[in-house]
């Protein structure tokens, strides 16, 4: 069967207020402290939060000494959950501490002896990594663009250009593309979805108005918009209760606005709260450093990167790449490419992409990838 020659596809992001974007915030900005004064700490930090109340529970073994309860009330303070009805006050909120530390078999398999090249993978797991030239930061563009207006509507927000809105929301894009064999082109935005948190006394009207004017027209390229574009804003009607009190929160709930959004595909390991060690963590950076590279050396118009590891185990079981056709090479030429330009063992790629510094927070909202400042998203020179 032949594949559509257009198509429409769709991403969504959520707001640094959203109740699972705060547990990932807050697990990360745990993870910070610790690797703040110790950076070989090991860290496994989950977080569940629900109506006043936030809990952080897991495994770290560390030399730090932290404050936890001090971090954590930080970190909703910088969201802005300053107030009671905006779903959360971090002077007042219930905060629960149950950390202990990692598992002594853990250590010994993965990284007591050892060199720190030869560091075992903290855990066995699939990562993938994605690249593609259908935007400038070689993201997917429903992602990017999902992602950029919901970080927008944090700039209004904290800047008061529409001090009406609160933390917590979603955003969604579809994009309607056309397919060229396995090279995709994004021709326009079908629809765009927002649904932000909002003081009580604004009105339906000025929310709209705001949005379009205010994050959507600042957000989205003109060329993509036209007359037939759908606004779905504020579709439910009211949007005052948010945050942890609207809904219960989770670390790790939002892995594919983490990622791309759909595209490519994912392991399933979330990100937040988890030291470099974790490959779940440190491959799929490595994944989306090696993808970008080789489409960025134009060696492809979209690829798809696939490591695995074994707990203990430095090397990757195995590495996999798929260009869809697009490869100015047969994928396993660029494979082998791949595997002469990237040591992907755990300790080389935690010393190459610098990996031991407290950087994780700001990776925890509005996703890990195609965003500057990440080693990650530095494009290596390859030897072709």
């Amino acid at each position: 069967m032949a594949a559509m020659k257009n198509f429409l596809f769709t991403s969504e992001s959520v707001n640094e207020g959203h109740p699972d974007k705060l547990c990932d915030q807050v697990s990360d900005a745990v993870l910070d402290a610790c690797l703040a004064q110790d950076p070989h700490s090991k860290v496994a930090c989950e977080t569940a939060s629900k109506t006043g109340m936030v809990m952080c529970f897991g495994e770290i073994t560390t030399t730090a000494k932290v404050n936890y309860e001090e971090v954590i009330r930080e970190a909703i303070k910088s969201i802005g959950f300053d107030a009671e009805e905006k779903g959360l006050d971090y002077k007042t909120c219930r905060v629960l501490v149950e950390l202990h530390a990692q598992s002594p078999e853990i250590a010994a398999g993965v990284h007591e002896g050892r060199t720190s090249d030869d560091l075992g993978a903290g855990d066995q797991g699939i990562m993938f990594g994605y690249a593609t030239n259908e935007s400038e930061d070689l993201m997917p563009l429903t992602h990017s663009l999902s992602t950029k207006l919901g970080h927008r509507l944090t700039v209004v927000r904290k800047e008061g250009i529409c001090p009406w809105v609160r933390p917590d929301g979603k955003t969604q894009v579809t994009v309607e593309y056309e397919r060229d064999g396995g090279a995709l082109k994004p021709k326009r935005v079908h629809t765009i979805v927002i649904s932000t948190q909002h003081d009580d006394e604004v009105s339906n009207e000025k929310i709209r108005s705001d949005l379009m004017t205010h994050v959507i027209k600042e957000v989205i390229p003109s060329q993509y918009l036209d007359d037939d574009t759908i606004y779905h804003l504020n579709p439910s009607g009211r949007f005052v209760i948010g945050g942890p009190e609207g809904d219960a929160g989770l670390t790790g709930r939002k892995i594919i606005i983490d990622t791309y959004g759909g595209w490519g595909a994912h392991g399933g390991g979330a990100f937040s709260g988890k030291d470099p060690t974790k490959v779940d963590r440190s491959a799929a950076y490595a994944a989306r450093w090696v993808a970008k590279s080789m489409v960025a050396a134009g060696l492809a118009e979209r690829l798809l990167v696939q490591v695995s590891y074994g707990i203990g185990i430095a090397e990757p079981i195995s590495v996999f790449v798929d260009s869809y056709g697009t490869g100015t090479k047969p994928d396993d030429e660029l494979l082998a490419i791949v595997k002469k330009n990237f040591d992907l063992r755990p300790g080389v790629l935690i010393k190459e992409l610098d990996l031991l510094k407290p950087i994780f927070k700001k990776t925890s909202a509005y996703g890990h990838f195609g965003r500057d400042g990440f080693t990650w998203e530095t494009v290596k020179k390859l030897e072709l």
